[in-house]
């Protein structure tokens, strides 16, 4: 079974929801879920973002009792930026991520992966969230977001990732269905055949997630 990516057209679009949706939702199933976030910045005591994953898949999958953050979430910084500017240009330790990412592997059914910001986040000068994510065997879920600019920031990146030939899902993560509805929703409509949003078809999203 492959493992899931989730990544977004922005920072602060709702990633980290969308996984703790996703876990409950995959162990509803009867499904052990994991989770794996490689690169968190802003991190000052511990990663925020890591440690509320960890504790949410802790609660369906007890492999993941034998992990702590630093497992979840091998590479941190203290700057909340994109990790190229964070680390002051110098690479993370692929090998060590990797390494992570296998073990994990091991204690679940499914791996949900957590990219920082959007697709296009240098981790290098010449090296992005999305090569990351190539060097897992994993689906993508893109989420996008409900506010006044969206229609804008979806369309570039289903564009980029349809020049590049990615297999992917989106999603619209609603947060004000009200401006939604009267802003987005009429393009969308018009544009797209179907389109899915959280947390309305959520197991929609999670079926085709999980097809062969």
């Amino acid at each position: 079974m492959k493992d899931i990516v989730v990544t977004a057209v922005n920072t602060d679009t709702g990633k980290t929801w969308t996984m703790v949706k996703l876990i409950h939702e995959i162990a509803k199933r009867g499904l052990f879920p994991g989770i794996f976030k490689p690169i968190e910045t802003g991190v000052r005591d511990i990663p925020a973002d890591a440690s509320l994953l960890l504790h949410e898949v802790q609660k369906v999958n007890r492999n993941f009792l034998d992990f702590d953050t630093s497992d979840i979430c091998p590479v941190q910084y203290v700057l909340p930026a994109a990790p190229y500017v964070a680390a002051n240009g110098e690479a993370p330790d692929y090998t060590r991520i990797l390494q992570k990412y296998r073990k994990l592997k091991q204690a679940c059914d499914v791996l949900l992966i957590e990219g920082a910001g959007g697709l296009l986040v240098p981790i290098e000068k010449s090296f992005f969230m999305i090569d990351l994510f190539a060097r897992f065997d994993a689906r993508l879920l893109l989420v996008t977001h409900d506010r006044l600019g969206c229609i804008n920031d979806t369309l570039l990146n289903l564009y980029y990732l349809q020049r590049k030939k990615r297999d992917f899902t989106w999603c619209v993560n609603l947060r004000d269905r009200e401006t939604f509805d009267r802003i987005t929703r009429p393009y969308y409509e018009a544009a797209f055949d179907t389109f899915l949003t959280l947390p309305d078809d959520l197991e929609t999203i999670v079926d085709r997630l999980l097809s062969n």
